[in-house]
């Protein structure tokens, strides 16, 4: 019976142990089941999470899917949110505005305003694409309103600007410049020992503006070009004089029945003395002309646009655009005289009057001879500043009446004649080619 029992019990035993590990096989595989479920869902909600991206901004392939328009714009909302924040600072002024809410909030130092305003223009002026972009501290800017810039220095000096920087484009016989050997082409560096900016013309002539007998001394520099860096330096002591430059002088050629005019830059009465110049050569004979701009640093536009009508009597003589479009200036239509006319150019003829050489050129009213303009066809305005001082920057730029570009490009002559070898063969060709002109 013992053994009976013994039989029994170990018989019930094992069908239990039997039972429990099938169930515990069960709950294995249901559990491996929903492991297997769950990292299947996993793998969907990361490929659906990727797709989004994919499927980013593609909201007319989602609507087509049957997303709404509120879910398929998300993406265009989010990115006009961004865009609407960049935008806020998009511009130095709101990031100046930052910079300057956390100085006061957080900071402990302190700084000058009138330093960093004229530090921070500076720097703009730096950044900008503008070579005539110039800040003027109120000092300077006090300079430039005092001062009667016609051109002339009173060291016997006629100063042009390229890219801002003032450089000579004559010399005066026997003035003080020329004794101490300054020539064309020599830049400013330094005024009286003050190189802290780039010398324009303007500030150049309000510097030089002293009492007759005063001394100045000046630091230039002489580069290969006008386009180069660099360059030898050298400083000059220079006595303030008053100086009675002629600006507009005439010959004649009675050989040749040929009026020569040589304009040295547009002044305020340069039309005037052109017109006078067109009459004393006309009544010595004077059959055809030679207008000379070579050297010449501009001026005056409305003394371009009279000067050009004394030969013009109709037409555009420049286009000028600007911010808000292009207008036109037209020739007055009461010419001092038709006869034919060459007009002399180099790389020193700018501004206004690559506006004269531009507007007798592509009338057909002259025949220009020498070598390509400057190509300083845009124009500068000062504008005072509330807060002291004023900004100086290009508003405007020159076009020819055709619309073609001053500005980089200058205007190319139809006869191209380099001044190379004695003499003086740009002047000689030009008397020849007018003289040629004329119809018996």
């Amino acid at each position: 019976m013992c053994v009976g029992r013994l039989v029994y019990n170990t018989g019930m035993g094992t069908n239990t142990n039997n039972s429990r590990a099938a169930a515990r096989t069960r709950k294995m595989r249901a559990r491996s089941h929903r492991l297997i479920k769950l990292f299947i869902a996993f793998i969907l909600v990361v490929l659906a999470f990727l797709g989004g991206f994919a499927l980013r901004g593609q909201s007319a392939f989602l609507q087509s899917l049957g997303f709404p328009a509120s879910v398929t714009g998300l993406d265009q909302t989010i990115a006009s949110d961004l865009a609407a924040q960049s935008d806020v600072y998009n511009s130095v002024s709101a990031r100046m505005a930052e910079v300057e809410t956390l100085l006061a909030s957080d900071s402990l130092d302190s700084y000058d305003l009138a330093e960093a305003t004229g530090t921070t223009l500076n720097g703009l002026a730096e950044a900008s694409n503008d070579p005539y972009l110039r800040y003027y501290s109120p000092e300077r800017y006090t300079s430039l309103l005092n001062s009667q810039d016609e051109g002339y220095a009173g060291v016997g000096v006629l100063f042009s600007e390229y890219n801002g920087k003032a450089y000579v484009v004559d010399v005066f016989e026997g003035s003080p410049a020329q004794l101490e050997g300054v020539r064309e082409g020599d830049f400013v560096v330094s005024i009286n020992g003050d190189n802290s900016q780039t010398w324009s013309r303007s500030e150049v002539a309000a510097a030089l503006s002293q009492e007759q007998g005063s001394t100045v001394v000046i630091t230039w520099r002489r580069p290969e070009s006008l386009e180069a860096d660099g360059g030898e330096e050298f400083t000059t002591t220079l006595a303030c004089e008053e100086y009675n430059e002629v600006n507009v002088t005439t010959e004649y050629n009675s050989e040749r029945t040929v009026g020569y005019i040589k304009m040295k830059q547009l002044t305020q009465n340069a039309s005037a003395l052109v017109q006078s110049a067109i009459a004393d050569l006309t009544a010595q004979g004077a059959r055809s002309f030679v207008l000379d701009l070579r050297d010449n640093p501009g001026g005056y536009l409305s003394q371009a646009v009279g000067v050009a009508s004394q030969f013009m009597s109709s037409g555009t003589v420049v286009e000028i655009q600007t911010v808000d479009g292009q207008s036109a200036r037209t020739a007055s239509g009461q010419p001092a005289s038709p006869a034919p006319l060459v007009v002399i150019t180099n790389k020193n003829t700018a501004a206004a009057a690559e506006v004269v050489a531009a507007a007798l050129k592509e009338s057909q009213r002259a025949t220009l001879v020498g070598t390509n303009t400057m190509g300083k066809g845009s124009v500068q305005v000062l504008s005072e500043l509330s807060f002291g001082g004023a900004l100086r920057y290009t508003a405007a730029y020159y076009l020819t009446p055709e619309g073609h570009a001053i500005d980089q490009v200058g205007v190319t002559p139809e006869v191209i004649l380099e001044a190379t070898g004695d003499g003086d063969p740009q002047k000689d060709y030009a008397i020849e080619l007018a003289a040629s002109q004329v119809v018996e």
